[in-house]
């Protein structure tokens, strides 16, 4: 027995060497070439034997070997470099190309749609080019850090690709079909690349990866050591909160409006915190945090002081991803005890209070108030604790991997005719890591919900997206929830596909003995339960235990409905 498995052992050390090196164009396979093979390396017969391999994974194998068959390399970093820099060479074909439609649009919706796409689309290129330095920089003593960052990366493109296509929903004409026949071959191509990575995860959980890559022994520990110093530096530098700059409606601070301050903020990667404390008012304005500005804290005196509020809506003609009260694109952002809110209403339809469109966003003690789609948790990492989210339809959406700990999602009394959803979570792509997860949190209503007359249709969520997926455990479930529990979309779209799970759920709302039967509600174990807890699904904490706030990376109790 004990031969057996160390042939198993060995041969998953293979196997993780070989799907590496899928990912990054071979790397091991073909640096162990003799000189011969190395000579010949340029050859038709051997580079077709190693894009074959490098797309071996993919669900578009045509596209893949087509976008690298001019590649004439096995050297691994060529490789990669030609497979997202073709990426990056379609879609800007896609900007040029939408850059013209949007000369002939002529109606304000279509224009508004083009206005998404290049922001979003930006956005996409921003990301595989950040990927490209992420491989060339790979350390083998933090591949499954590396790999969570990949694969939240290549999943964001998809996503900010399908954001683009959403936008020119209800608009005339047939813009929105030619814009998604050019965005295509890029989608994928961005499809591609994540399931190049993807097989990774599934053996670096059990196995040493960083030593078949040879990271170099004692080191290691000393890499950690650094690590846990910056967490506990970060920590400390949180906890202090010594505002970098001040803003009162009174004039006691340098400005008065949350606009006016971030405009002075550097557009570089910032590597200190930047702390803006919002003093207690009423702050009725759009409040947008730009890309590449990293690392800032909004921080109010409480949620029922610092007030961040707007009306931006659909129904006024406003594309849903540009209606947020509050839009942050930079990563690392930080929010604490300030509301931020969209008062648009029922008839407003789509008015989003707070869209996230940054990696590693923590908020704690934030409220985030609205009716429909309050919160787009559009792409990323992100994660929530003891927050409080209120709405009617879709109320929580996006394609994030977002943990909502101790949080409390209060369902709205919604316009004439509707059903409310507190979620609709917007995979696209089966191997995105996107997902929401609801741990120990409570699912409430308003009382002009609960006593509306015939009772309004409430439900835990609908499948917006083909994938998507959605996780609530230990959390504590009103009786108000329809006993199906989950709402279709449209027909049976997606009811195959995607996932939803309920576990060790309490409350009178929690049976599931009557709850759709669809094959893609999911019975799960503890052990599939654990995996989604921060500890492991995040792939990499660290920056959650970096803020400082609560967090529990493991399984939690459930928390009851407070009456």
């Amino acid at each position: 027995m004990g031969d057996s498995k160390s042939k198993v052992a060995v041969f998953a050390g293979i196997a993780a060497v070989l799907m590496l090196a899928a990912v990054i164009a071979a790397a091991v396979i073909f640096s162990r070439n003799s000189e011969e093979e190395k000579h010949e390396s340029g050859k038709p017969g051997v580079t077709s034997k190693a894009v074959k391999l490098v797309c071996s994974p993919t669900d578009y194998k045509e596209t893949c070997e087509k976008t690298l068959s001019g590649a004439n390399t096995t050297d691994p970093k060529k490789l990669i470099e030609a497979a997202f820099d073709a990426t990056v060479g379609s879609i800007k074909e896609v900007l040029k190309s939408s850059a013209l439609l949007k000369k002939a649009a002529t109606d304000p919706s279509t224009k508004g749609a083009f206005d998404v796409c290049d922001e979003v689309l930006e956005n996409a290129v921003d990301d595989l080019r950040s990927s490209i330095q992420k491989v060339e920089s790979l350390d083998g003593s933090k591949a499954k850090a590396f790999v969570a960052d990949l694969r939240t990366r290549l999943a964001a493109v998809g996503d900010d690709q399908e954001t683009c296509i959403d936008a020119f929903e209800n608009t005339t004409g047939d813009t929105g079909e030619k814009m998604k026949e050019l965005l295509k071959t890029a989608k994928e191509m961005a499809s591609n690349g994540l399931a190049m990575v993807t097989d990774l995860t599934k053996i670096i959980g059990s196995l040493q990866l960083s030593k078949v890559l040879g990271s170099g022994g004692g080191a290691s520990g000393a890499r950690k050591l650094m690590a846990e110093e910056y967490v506990e530096r970060r920590i400390q530098q949180v906890a202090e909160m010594k505002p970098t700059m001040v803003v009162a409606q009174d004039g006691s601070g340098q400005f008065k409006t949350i606009a006016d301050a971030i405009k002075t903020l550097p557009l570089k990667n910032n590597e200190t915190l930047i702390v803006i404390l919002i003093k207690a008012g009423v702050y009725a304005e759009t409040v947008n945090l730009p890309k590449k500005v990293n690392k800032v804290v909004l921080l109010g005196e409480g949620p029922t002081k610092t007030i961040i509020t707007g009306n931006l809506n659909f129904a006024a003609g406003v594309k849903t991803y540009h209606t947020a009260t509050v839009a942050v694109n930079a990563d690392e952002f930080i929010a604490k005890d300030l509301t931020m809110e969209n008062t648009a209403g029922s008839e407003g339809h789509q008015a989003v209070a707070l869209r996230v469109s940054g990696d590693q966003a923590v908020l704690f003690n934030v409220n985030i108030f609205g009716y429909q789609d309050s919160l787009y948790a559009h792409k990323y990492r992100q994660f929530y604790r003891g927050c409080t989210i209120s709405g009617t339809v879709d109320f929580v959406f996006g394609d994030s991997l977002s943990i909502f700990q101790d949080c409390t999602f209060v369902v709205r009394k919604p316009g004439p005719n509707q059903a409310c959803m507190v979620t609709a979570q917007g995979r696209i792509d089966i191997r995105s890591p996107g997902g929401f997860v609801l741990q120990s949190s409570r699912i409430s209503a308003e009382p002009e919900l609960v006593s509306t007359t015939p009772p309004v249709k409430v439900y835990l969520g609908r499948p917006w997206k083909e994938m998507s997926r959605t996780i609530i455990m230990n959390s504590d479930i009103g009786g108000f929830v329809d006993p199906t529990g989950w709402s279709i979309w449209a027909g049976n779209f997606a009811l195959d596909t995607c996932y939803y799970a309920e576990f060790e759920n309490v409350g009178p709302g929690s049976g599931t003995a009557s709850r759709v039967t669809w094959k893609g509600i999911k019975q799960i174990t503890p052990q599939i339960a654990e995996s989604w807890t921060g500890g492991v699904a995040y792939g990499d904490d660290s920056w959650i235990k970096a803020t400082g706030v609560p967090y529990v990376p493991t399984m939690m109790k459930p928390t009851m409905i407070k009456v």
